[in-house]
């Protein structure tokens, strides 16, 4: 048997890095994808689906360190299910409304655009002068 899942949205927040117990690397950070329409009346609907998604491994490192809130990536992995009940996993936000996210273990991340942020200065040494 085989499942593979593709998503493409934005990270919701910045990426988080924690090591397993054997020292491997894993990056968590959530994922929004929006689909949009127009309903009966005219009036524009979007909702919105989250995703968790986990790095493992050699992309682990590059994902915390170049992904940004807000930048758009495309997610190729395998759904994981809540062990208790099989499916997302559903809980009550802090404002009593039931809330779902699906489980992703990537398999490959790709960045696409540019982050956010501003991109770091290169500045050039001077060339020093050898004494002889």
């Amino acid at each position: 048997m085989y499942q593979r899942i593709i998503i493409v949205g934005r990270l919701g927040r910045d990426p988080e890095m924690r090591y397993t117990p054997q020292g491997n690397p894993v990056t968590h950070f959530p994922v929004a994808t929006d689909f949009v329409w127009v309903d009966q009346n005219g009036e524009q609907r979007k909702e919105t689906a989250w995703f968790r998604v986990s790095v493992f491994g050699k992309q682990a490192e590059p994902c915390n360190q170049y992904l940004v809130k807000g930048q758009r990536v495309l997610v190729e992995g395998r759904l994981r299910p809540d062990p208790e009940t099989g499916g997302p996993r559903v809980w009550i936000g802090n404002d009593g409304v039931a809330r779902a996210s699906y489980e992703v273990v990537a398999r490959t991340v790709r960045f696409l655009g540019k982050p956010l942020g501003k991109p770091p200065e290169v500045v050039e040494e001077a060339e020093e002068e050898i004494p002889f």
